[in-house]
């Protein structure tokens, strides 16, 4: 269902975790998530704590889903930080949907700091049965 195209995407996480901890609207920091199929439905979770709800951008072009979202300090400018470990920026994750989900109902929640993406599987991608009609009378095939 979710197709993967970037094998080293854990491995650009981490060097952008020690080398550019928060992003920028040119360059965003990723956003850690967990995928998997339920059923008829497809599942998706982003981490996204302290995010205000109103500052997630979230769409769908074609099969690419893009979540966008900006982490602001919540504490006043003029005061003096003693230790901010809690990474501010740009934060943005692509996934590439595959042909067999139903982009135009996907549902979106927002709950202690998860996003939750619940996208339907189509209904021509379900398993169907195809009925087979037989002739009533048996007839003989020959050969010449």
């Amino acid at each position: 269902m979710l197709m993967r195209t970037d094998p080293f995407r854990e491995l650009d996480r981490l060097t952008q975790q020690f080398f550019q901890p928060a992003g920028t609207w040119t360059r965003p920091a990723s956003i850690p998530m967990d995928a998997y199929r339920d059923g008829d439905q497809f599942v998706v979770h982003f981490d996204l704590p302290g995010v205000d709800p109103q500052a997630v951008e979230l769409d769908v072009e074609r099969n690419v889903l893009t979540v966008k979202v900006e982490r602001r300090p919540e504490h006043k400018t003029d005061v003096q930080m003693q230790v901010s470990e809690r990474p501010l920026g740009v934060f943005s994750r692509q996934l590439f949907l595959g042909d067999t989900l139903d982009t135009d109902h996907i549902n979106a929640s927002y709950a202690n700091g998860v996003l939750t993406l619940t996208i339907p599987i189509a209904e021509r991608a379900k398993p169907r049965k195809i009925e087979i009609s037989a002739e009533s009378e048996p007839r003989q095939i020959t050969t010449s």
